[in-house]
């Protein structure tokens, strides 16, 4: 065999072992890179939804667990940001459905009303962080939105109103009623009178009737 043919033959034998050794590591890098894109959009994909807000929770446990506070509030925003959107997409879903498929309004009601549930939890949990950072200001519209939602008798509504106790912005405690009596509404407040015409010849008086109150 000539030396051309030996060089040759060597050459295209190097070639190969470089092809053999070197592609299994670009098809890697290339698989490892894809996969890292699929991960990445699966993530921005599924934030919204209770998965995504119940990852978003547990991130906000841990930062408060590390007395991480602002980070605890920017997740815990988020986690009610991602649950009221849903629950107004579910409750769209069940006004759509409602007449049409008893079923899926159903479902989606129940969806609603559980997404609610968790977005008044986050924003519960919201409240008590601001408290821990001493800003009692911000606590307070979110307790009181957690009141409004749900209902002060009972429950996290319950929670909220004694948040507000504590606070000091309110100074009643709630009494609930007992079985079988209702608490009677405050009596409204009358209209004032209309003011009576001047008699003819006396000038008008300057004064001038306090305006009903607006119901």
């Amino acid at each position: 065999m000539s030396k051309q043919n030996i060089v040759r033959h060597s050459t295209h034998y190097l070639l190969f072992i470089l092809l053999l050794f070197g592609l299994p590591g670009k098809l890697q890098a290339q698989s490892t890179e894809d996969t890292s894109k699929t991960e990445a959009q699966s993530q921005s994909v599924s934030i919204l939804s209770i998965e995504g807000g119940k990852k978003l929770m547990m991130e906000a446990d841990r930062a408060i667990e590390a007395q991480q506070y602002d980070l605890a509030v920017e997740k815990l925003q988020n986690a009610r940001q991602v649950y009221n959107q849903l629950s107004n997409f579910y409750l769209q879903l069940f006004n759509s459905f409602t007449g049409l498929d008893n079923a899926a309004a159903e479902a989606n009601r129940k969806k609603a009303l559980d997404t609610s549930l968790e977005r008044d939890k986050a924003t519960y949990q919201l409240a008590l962080v601001h408290r821990s950072q001493n800003k009692s200001e911000l606590s307070i519209p979110l307790l009181i939105q957690i009141i409004t939602s749900q209902t002060p008798g009972i429950g996290l509504g319950k929670k909220a109103y004694e948040q507000l106790l504590e606070i000091g912005f309110v100074d009643t405690p709630y009494t609930p009623p007992k079985p079988g009596t209702a608490t009677p509404p405050p009596a409204e407040i009358p209209p004032s009178p209309n003011p009576q015409p001047p008699a003819e010849g006396q000038a008008p008086s300057s004064e001038v009737a306090p305006a009903a109150p607006t119901p």
